[in-house]
């Protein structure tokens, strides 16, 4: 699996069924606002020593794009110091969605070592279809382009955790597989993720404890699963991704929430 399409899973929060395109690709956003502001922390564990290597942070502010109110997402990660002499990373996400959550634009700028890379995806919705035009252009500067329509609601990484954060997933039963198309890369490709339940963690530094939805994204080798990454997501209205488990090739990684500014509801997965 890709280190960044690792890193686009820290904002990834629970499944995308799929969904008929055009008008049904609207949702109602009860989840964040304009202004909400996410800070993490990111740990490798290196000599079974987990040291820090980076930080992400993710804004959601309002923007207008083709005279239509929305809202700017945008995800930045970067490794510090310490993790540069190792690895060089930098990358920037932009996500644009209206206010009934239905993407208009994505966009990924990733610094990855000596490699940089662009991946964008431009959606419209015309004859009941969902429209999807992507550009990737390689660290080679070849580019890479697709152009189809799709019956099913399609996004990318950051406009699916956008929809996905006003989800109920009460019903959801332990073991359950969501599976979702997902934007990426010049190509669109199905995805799977599995409800593992609820579980209560306290963070280590602020001893914050929160009560979370446990979801596990997999990938499929010689038809054996293999799990890429754990989410625990808040189990309240807000759904903050506030804890990620990474199983890389190279190691072990952590992500956890360090701040969260302009939350839209009371922040009840709290437990005090």
């Amino acid at each position: 699996m890709k280190k960044t399409t690792i890193l686009w899973l820290l904002f990834s929060l629970m499944g995308i069924i799929a969904l008929p395109a055009s008008a049904q690709c609207t949702a109602e956003n009860n989840a964040f606002s304009a202004g909400e502001d996410l800070s993490y922390k990111l740990y490798f564990n290196w000599k079974f020593i987990w040291v820090t290597v980076g930080t992400a942070n993710m804004s959601i502010k309002n923007t207008n794009y083709q005279d239509q109110e929305a809202y700017r997402c945008h995800l930045i990660t970067k490794g510090n110091k310490m993790a540069d002499k190792l690895f060089v990373l930098r990358d920037t996400l932009v996500s644009i969605v209206n206010d009934e959550l239905v993407p208009f634009y994505y966009r990924k700028g990733a610094l990855e070592g000596d490699r940089y890379t662009v991946d964008e995806a431009w959606y419209s919705y015309p004859d009941g279809k969902n429209h999807i035009k992507q550009r990737f252009k390689t660290h080679k500067d070849e580019i890479r382009l697709n152009d189809q329509k799709s019956n099913v609601c399609v996004y990318d990484m950051l406009s699916m955790m956008l929809r996905a954060r006003s989800f109920d997933a009460s019903d959801y039963k332990v073991g359950q597989k969501i599976k979702f198309p997902m934007a990426d890369g010049g190509k669109v490709e199905e995805q799977t993720l599995i409800y593992r339940g609820k579980k209560n963690f306290k963070m280590e530094e602020s001893k914050t404890k929160y009560r979370c939805l446990v979801f596990s994204f997999v990938e499929y080798e010689d038809g054996k699963e293999k799990e890429v990454v754990t989410f625990y997501i808040t189990d309240d209205k807000n759904h903050l991704p506030v804890r990620l488990d990474m199983y890389l090739r190279f190691g072990s990684a952590k992500a956890f929430l360090t701040e969260a500014k302009g939350v839209r509801n009371p922040q009840t997965a709290i437990i005090k």
